[in-house]
């Protein structure tokens, strides 16, 4: 058995180790909001928060989170959360939408290490996030925006 806090609760898991993290989500604890993309860390899509930081879950396996705290989409709701939320909907950033639960994971994860990020802060932090949109100028955008509400 694997133990692990996610989204605040105490969860334990009949998993092979090696199992990726995203899976274990998905399929185990029916937690959908974090997608499948590439398999190999490279799009984003995947991304959850593992003590407060972006980690790609498609290729973490479970073991490694083991006694730690994940934070999935679903389990978003500090302040900083709900700035980047109101963003996205004010700014209309989604398209098809598949990405955006990797992007504001990336983005709630930004503005929590840096409040008032340039848009090459930004720019560095969302490149691992890929949106086959292209809706990058519309992220960029929300992320001030965001920024800016949490400032104000």
């Amino acid at each position: 058995m694997i133990e692990f806090k996610v989204n605040g609760e105490t969860r334990k898991v009949d998993a092979d180790p090696q199992t990726p993290l995203l899976w274990v989500l998905r399929d185990e604890l029916g937690l959908t909001g974090t997608k499948y993309g590439c398999g190999i860390a490279q799009c984003g899509a995947c991304t959850v928060h593992l003590e407060g930081r972006s980690l790609r879950s498609c290729s973490a396996p479970v073991a490694a989170v083991a006694g730690q705290n994940v934070t999935t989409i679903e389990g978003l709701g500090s302040k900083t959360a709900k700035a980047v939320q109101q963003a996205w909907i004010a700014l209309d950033v989604v398209q098809c939408g598949y990405c955006q639960s990797g992007q504001v994971m990336s983005a709630v994860a930004l503005l929590d290490q840096n409040p008032r990020p340039s848009d090459e802060d930004i720019d560095l932090a969302m490149s691992g996030n890929i949106c086959r949109c292209a809706t990058y100028q519309r992220i960029r955008a929300a992320i001030h925006a965001a920024s800016d509400a949490l400032s104000a």
